[in-house]
């Protein structure tokens, strides 16, 4: 039994089956995507971390409810600058760690930019297996303004010693599970400790690199990790709406039953779920828990006027 569940009738059809909270993707690229046909295959939420923030702004009213980084900060010649899938609005560069608002290039100047646009969350990019990362001083005025801001901070974190530093300064969450070869049981219980988030993103991996990152997320999530559902829609073959690859990924990682639930409804970082809408899945929860993934991956989004609860 899912603690998260009712069963339910829809009104216009009479048919019966579960409500669950609105599902959220917890990281998608919406200028890589038709971000308004997530509703129609299950997901009511999503969170853009890396996109043009003007657009996003205009993106943000109805369905999916959007919340957004708006651009990724980085520093000249750092990821992801230059891709063909990252025009230039959605990147923000910072060369200077200044704490004043309106200095060019100063890491506060970024920082507002995002926030004043509606940013829910500050993006910063370390990763340093594609180009140069933002100095300790740069980062340490990012996340000083951030706070300033009250928005959390999320980070790609890649290559030698990045997810270190993410873990160390106190970065709230993970754009993505780690993948890097090299992850020390230690450092898995650090980042548990300091209450950091890993968002999955397990599915945009194949072979030992998938292998590496399902061990560490379910290292991470024995320890009592927070883990969030997120796709990095956008990049890559993935389907559009929730994706049964990835919740199946999450269950081998040990994140089943109520905690798979969980990851999808998660409202964070800025109530993306909404209390208008639910996930309706026909019939009730299987009993066999290996089953769950390829279930809510049927899920659909309903008005929760459209339902009566029948237990």
């Amino acid at each position: 039994m899912l603690t998260a569940a009712w069963p339910v009738r829809r009104h216009a059809s009479g048919e019966t089956g579960t409500a669950l909270p609105a599902f959220v993707d917890h990281h998608v690229h919406a200028h890589l995507i038709d971000v308004h046909a997530l509703p129609g295959r299950g997901i009511a939420g999503a969170i853009d971390l890396g996109g043009d923030p003007t657009a996003l702004r205009r993106l943000s009213p109805g369905l999916p409810r959007l919340a957004f980084a708006g651009a990724f900060l980085t520093v000249p010649g750092g990821y992801p600058s230059g891709r063909s899938w990252a025009p230039d609005a959605t990147v923000h560069t910072v060369t200077d760690p200044s704490a004043h608002p309106g200095v060019p290039g100063g890491a506060r100047t970024a920082v507002d930019a995002q926030a004043d646009a509606g940013a829910s969350v500050i993006k910063v990019a370390l990763n340093a297996d594609a180009g140069p990362v933002p100095s300790d001083a740069v980062l340490s005025a990012i996340l000083h303004a951030a706070r300033e801001r009250g928005l959390p901070v999320v980070a790609h974190a890649q290559g030698a010693g990045q997810v270190e530093r993410a873990v160390e300064v106190g970065i709230a969450a993970l754009a993505h599970t780690p993948f890097d070869a090299s992850l020390s049981r230690r450092l898995i219980a650090r980042a548990v400790e300091t209450g950091q988030i890993w968002i999955s993103t397990l599915d945009i991996h194949r072979g030992a690199t998938r292998q590496r990152a399902i061990a560490y997320l379910g290292a991470f999530h024995a320890r009592g990790g927070r883990v969030l559902y997120g796709t990095d829609l956008g990049n890559g073959q993935l389907p559009v709406g929730v994706n049964r690859r990835e919740l199946l990924a999450l269950q081998q990682a040990g994140v089943r039953g109520d905690a798979l639930v969980a990851s999808l409804t998660d409202p964070w970082p800025a109530h993306t779920g909404t209390d208008a809408v639910r996930s309706f899945l026909a019939g009730p929860a299987p009993t066999d828990p290996d089953d769950l993934a390829t279930w809510l991956s049927r899920a659909i989004v309903v008005p929760t006027e459209e339902l009566t609860r029948v237990d």
